[in-house]
């Protein structure tokens, strides 16, 4: 980055990654590929390797910064912070008492973002469609997973710090719905209440290795198979909709461990039904407005992104 103008876009795209990580069911890695800086983050994920831990230790902090894209990272890491740390409430509030307006918001946002990368492929093949309906049965399914019992195990709480911070660069699947899934989520936020060294620790290290091994794999199959992996990762958004469908029936419930009732299972159903099932309004119209809301809002954002390269 080279300039204010850089440091103030990255920071509003890290800002925007926050806010979409603090929403169950939508993942940073939506809005680093809509807002254009998802190769960028992966090229500087993929530079912390041997080279910089070689600078770390020779204390060439100059070099290392420059080697890692220091600038980039961090500023897009203090957005996302941001987002966290200011938003997380609001967030919160809204999700629970207007959530249909919410989740259509996110509906219009990722449907339209799934369109809007595949516009980067030149090249249709069959292979390129076979990976956007593979990627959108994968997501529909896992996004229809029930929450499972796991270990309650050291060595598990690593593995599902490598398994849920890969969905920071991984479009449509959050990483706190992937912890919901292996049956951590609770466990990981005790720890945080109780400062658990231990089990955080092991948690950070296996989000290093996650997000460190996973970047890779992601960044090769871009090189050497670009048009299937945009495919891929589109089908993922597509079919995370799954998740944040705007009408659902609450099946069960469960409590959480503050003494909190929250749904459990739920099942998508349709709006006109919504009423019969639920005894509450569909709000269709509001959500209408929300889903063309967040429409427009990532056609503006593309613009504005365009805008900024010309000048």
């Amino acid at each position: 980055m080279k300039n204010l103008k850089d440091y103030i876009l990255t920071y509003l795209k890290g800002m925007s990654m926050g806010a979409a990580d603090i929403v169950p069911g939508v993942s940073g890695g939506s809005i680093a590929l809509i807002t254009g800086i998802y190769e960028d983050l992966l090229e500087s994920i993929n530079s912390i390797n041997k080279e910089a831990l070689k600078l770390l230790f020779k204390f060439q902090w100059k070099s290392l910064w420059e080697h890692i894209n220091g600038s980039f990272l961090f500023t897009l890491l203090f957005g996302i912070l941001t987002s966290i740390f200011t938003l997380s409430k609001l967030i919160s509030y809204l999700l629970e008492y207007h959530p249909i307006p919410v989740w259509s918001f996110f509906c219009g946002l990722i449907l339209v973002s799934a369109v809007v990368i595949l516009r980067d492929i030149k090249r249709w093949t069959i292979g390129v469609v076979l990976a956007i309906l593979i990627g959108a049965g994968l997501a529909f399914w896992i996004t229809g997973l029930p929450p499972m019992s796991s270990p309650d195990t050291l060595w598990f709480t690593f593995v599902a710090g490598a398994i849920a911070i890969c969905a920071m660069i991984l479009p449509g699947i959050s990483g706190s719905f992937l912890l919901l899934i292996m049956g951590q989520y609770e466990r990981i936020l005790a720890a945080v209440a109780e400062k658990d060294i231990l089990v955080l620790g092991l948690f950070a290290a296996g989000c290093i290795v996650g997000i460190l091994s996973f970047s890779r794999l992601i960044t090769w199959l871009l090189k050497n198979h670009h048009a299937i992996t945009i495919g891929l990762l589109s089908g993922f958004m597509l079919g995370s909709i799954n998740k944040i469908w705007p009408w659902k029936k609450v099946l069960s419930y469960t409590v959480s461990s503050k003494g909190i009732q929250k749904p459990f299972m739920t099942e998508n159903i349709l709006p006109h039904h919504y009423l019969s099932v639920t005894g509450q309004e569909s709000l269709f119209l509001i959500a209408i407005l929300s889903f063309l809301f967040g429409i427009l809002l990532v056609i503006g954002i593309e613009k504005g992104a365009n805008y900024m390269k010309i000048r």
